[in-house]
């Protein structure tokens, strides 16, 4: 059931919105960027600052928040490296500034935005490979930061929760740096857009099959979504071993394509002996926590925090 609030706010995004599976990478780059909003939160942070972090292919931008209050606190605070999300092949640290913002005051934590490569130009693995060295880098300079590396967390929304569950592999396959928790926003999971809310919510509303089946295959670079590089590093869920996995907040939308995966992710972690915390949110639609003018996202962005904070205090919860 989809309240009249969310139902007037899909309406108007909804109008106009470019069908981005008819158009190349860089059109629905220009398309979606001409729709984005002021950031109606600036005060939310204390500071911020534009970085470069040297990656392995070149350079990587970032944004680093921090937020209110004393450099000198007696403890370090939380480091968040986020991900933001854009079928891989649009949005950018303008376009989630707001939630970014949003999440240094809600978590009181040290944010680190990724902007990472972006497909097509710049295939699989390209963004995985930044958004790891980001948070390589990230956990060098945490104490320059004012961050605790101890309290480190990787968290992104739709293809940066693809990257962000990525980047929780790469961090135990690759020997660090050590996560705290991974926090995953109705992530994008695997390539094969063939589960059941793939078939109840091919249409949306908001996020549809053709337009994710368009994103994998800009961001696979094949027409048929199959993934050609290693697999840990495209489909998660394909990963042989979910073991010694950092504790997870998986938010999942209820009226979404991306649904199922999402949920039978999670049941995969908490199977493998991964703490997780699901919260599925029915009648809200894809893309719906970082969009700071709905007002039914507000809960579960005060949810996500707290479960942040949870985690990050070092309580150890069972799934649920």
């Amino acid at each position: 059931m989809i309240d009249d609030e969310v139902e007037q706010f899909i309406a108007a995004l909804s109008e106009g919105a470019p069908k981005v599976q008819t158009m190349t990478g860089p059109e629905a780059r220009a398309a979606i960027a001409a729709r984005r909003q002021p950031t109606p939160n600036p005060d939310d942070v204390r500071s911020t600052e534009d970085v470069i972090i040297p990656g392995a292919d070149g350079d990587i931008r970032a944004r680093i928040y921090q937020p209110h209050g004393a450099d000198d606190t007696p403890a370090a605070r939380p480091l968040v490296v986020f991900l933001h999300g854009g079928g891989f092949v649009f949005c950018d640290v303008e376009s989630h500034d707001a939630f970014c913002r949003a999440m240094a005051r809600g978590v009181d934590a040290v944010v680190v935005s990724v902007d990472y490569r972006l497909a097509p130009e710049h295939p699989a693995p390209a963004a995985a490979e930044d958004a790891y060295a980001a948070l390589v880098w990230a956990a060098e300079h945490a104490s320059g930061l004012g961050a605790d590396p101890a309290r480190t967390v990787v968290a992104g929304d739709s293809a940066g929760g693809n990257l962000a569950a990525v980047v929780a592999l790469m961090t135990r396959d690759r020997q660090g740096p050590e996560l705290a928790a991974q926090a995953l926003l109705y992530p994008v999971i695997d390539p094969a857009c063939d589960t059941p809310s793939f078939t109840t919510y091919a249409d949306g509303p908001y996020n549809t099959r053709a337009a994710m089946e368009w994103y994998w295959q800009q961001y696979l670079g094949t027409p048929d979504r199959i993934p050609t590089e290693p697999v840990d590093l495209v489909a998660p869920a394909r990963a042989a071993d979910h073991t010694g996995l950092a504790p997870a907040v998986i938010a999942v939308a209820g009226a979404d394509p991306l649904r199922s995966e999402a949920e039978q992710y999670a049941d995969r972690l908490a199977a493998a002996g991964v703490p997780v915390i699901r919260r599925t949110y029915p009648g809200l639609f894809h893309g719906f926590m970082t969009m700071l003018a709905l007002r039914a996202g507000e809960s579960a962005r005060q949810l996500l925090w707290q479960d942040l904070r949870v985690l990050l205090d070092g309580v150890r919860p069972e799934s649920a």
